[in-house]
Parts: structure tokens; sequence; C-alpha cells
């Protein structure tokens, strides 16, 4: 099986019955289609719910864009000095030398533009690495898209030489789906070529749903971080996913097991059409909650909202301590019970 691109591709593999043929049509002119093989073999089309099949398969509704959401949620552009490059913190920034992912998200913060745009040109490239070279500050290079792991092995290998030559830059770091979407394709050559001389290299995995981390997926995240490549987690708190705490807990626990540490749990951004994924701040709290006390201190992410506009990310996790009418401090535990801390001498 080729990775499927279109509805009627969808609908020959089994995916979508052929009434949805029609009504998909104007999504896919719109929102890149991709789901692998690999991805493909997750979803359950007898099961109107799979949470595999929601996060990749098409929906009409990504056409009903609400008053909220914007083409942009988190301000890329604003802070965008030249094409390749989001420079919102100072001692890091993000490179996109890619649009192009393994596999499409409908909930994708960027899904305007992924699947749309081709990789930077040499020209574009050269300018993007140039800033960096030119701003002593920026400790760190994130790189994203899209999928950047989704370029040869011989472009990323000249990519990091090429930022190895940054003095000041001492890490990179890469996101990818890459190790789910399609765990084959997290070849030797391709682990080695993120390999640096000269800086620390992360890799951050995204995953939603324990399914996702099958033993080929597993398997792809060991070659990368027995090479010597640390990893980390996002994941989306998406609503019909993960939002219960037995499913995060399962994602979260599988992280610790394939030897990733959960990093951020996302709340879902403002993307055009993707209100179906999003549930309220409050629940969001609510669920990380309950996974305290129950869930390794291992398995806890950092529940995040990136702020829209791009004024950056905050911790949004519920908080323990409050006041009581005197006016001393209260420490709630696990299991919601308060108790009295005594104030600094």
């Amino acid at each position: 099986m080729k990775t499927l691109r279109t509805p009627a591709a969808l609908a020959a593999a089994g995916l979508i019955g052929p009434e949805r043929l029609a009504p998909l049509a104007a999504v896919a002119a719109r929102y890149a289609i991709a789901i692998t093989p690999a991805v493909a073999e997750l979803i359950d089309p007898t099961d109107p719910a799979d949470p595999i099949a929601r996060q990749f398969t098409p929906h009409p509704a990504e056409l009903e864009a609400d008053p909220v959401e914007m083409a942009d949620p988190i301000g890329d552009d604003a802070f965008s000095p030249v094409a390749g490059i989001v420079h919102r913190y100072a001692d890091r920034v993000l490179l996109k030398p890619t649009h192009t992912c393994a596999v499409y998200c409908r909930f994708c913060f960027r899904r305007e533009r992924v699947g749309r745009q081709g990789p930077l040109t040499g020209d574009e490239l050269d300018a993007a690495l140039a800033y960096i070279a030119a701003r002593l500050q920026i400790w760190e290079v994130i790189v994203t898209g899209g999928d950047p792991l989704v370029l040869s092995a011989r472009r990323l290998a000249a990519l990091i030489r090429r930022l190895a030559a940054i003095a000041h830059v001492k890490v990179v770091r890469f996101h990818t789906r890459l190790p789910v979407a399609d765990p084959a394709a997290v070849t030797p050559a391709l682990v080695r070529s993120l390999a640096s001389s000269s800086q620390t290299v992360w890799v951050a995995l995204h995953a939603n749903h324990p399914r996702e981390l099958t033993p080929a997926a597993r398997a792809a995240c060991a070659r990368i971080i027995d090479a010597g490549l640390p990893m980390v987690s996002q994941t989306v708190l998406l609503a019909g996913v993960n939002d219960d705490p037995e499913t995060l807990a399962a994602l979260m626990r599988a992280f610790v097991e394939t030897r990733i540490k959960p990093y951020y749990l996302h709340h879902p951004d403002l993307a055009p059409g993707a209100g179906a994924f999003r549930s309220g701040l409050g629940e969001g709290q609510a669920l990380m909650r309950r996974l305290r006390g129950r869930l390794s201190g291992l398995a806890q992410p950092t529940y995040v909202l990136d702020i829209p506009g791009g004024f950056g990310k905050v911790p949004v996790g519920p908080v323990y301590l409050s006041h009581d009418e005197d006016g001393r401090t209260l420490a709630e535990d696990p299991m919601g019970r308060r108790h009295p801390y005594p104030p600094a001498p």
C-alpha cells in the first residue's frame, strides 16, 4: 500500500464509505491529506469513534471555521524575520526547512501551509542560517516544519554540518512524527545523519494515543535513542482521542517505557476548522489533576497553552496552593484534601 492522499484512495482502502467522497472533495482541495500504510493499519474503519481515524481522516467539519479561529493561531508570521525562521524567544529559534509531513493531522495549527508549500530554496536556507549565525544569543535551534525527518539523510546531514559550524548554537532539537507515521523510514542512515560533532541533539516525538506506539514505532525510537539522541514527547490534548485519564495515562506510560520523557501536553490551538478537537481549559486542568498521584512523576507532562498572537507558551496546569480566610497557605494533595503549610521563618 502507498500513502493515501485523496478521498478516493481512502475509499479504495476501506477507510471511508463511498458516500463520503463528494463531501470530502472540498476538504481535500483546501487541506492536505496523507495517511501512511503504518497509520492506516491502526485505523478500525468499523469504529466511528476510532481515535486514530479521528486524527488523520478528513471530515467536512474542517471547512466550518469558528470566528475565534485563525489561519496563524500562534503568531508565527509576526516573528518570522526571514523565510523558514520563527524567532519568538531570545535564546532559541524555529527552523522550518520543509512544510511536508508523512501524515497530516486534521487539527494541525499550520494546516494552511503544510502540504502546500515546498522546502526552503537554497537561497532561503542560506538566509535562515545566516540569521542564526548573526545572533549570538541563539543557544538552541528547533528544526520543525512540516516534519524535517521526511528529508533525506543526505540533506539532514548537510543541515547538521552547517548548524555545527555556528559556535553559539549548543542544542539542536528535531520535532517529528515519523517514528509513528513510517517507522521503517527511520533507518540507521537517517539516525546517523542527525548526529552533531559539536552540539547536543534532541528528538521530540509527536504522538497522541497509546496505540500509535506500536512495536515498530518503539523500535524506531530505540534506534534514535541507542544512537545517543535523547527523546522527549509532544502530545496535543484532543477531544475524542485522549481526553480521558485512562488513555492519557497509558500514553504517558508508553512514552516512559520507550525511554521517551513526557514533555508537553498542548492545549489545542485555534486552527481553522479544528473546533471539534478542542475542550475547555478547565477540563484539561481537571484531567491533569486526575493524573497527579496515580501516575509516576516520570510520566507527568506539562500542560501548556500557546497564547494566540505569538505571546508564547505558558503552563496552565492546576494550582495546588490556596489561602484560607486568615491568609494561611494551604497545599492540596492528590486526593483533594487541603493541608496548612507554615510560612517562612
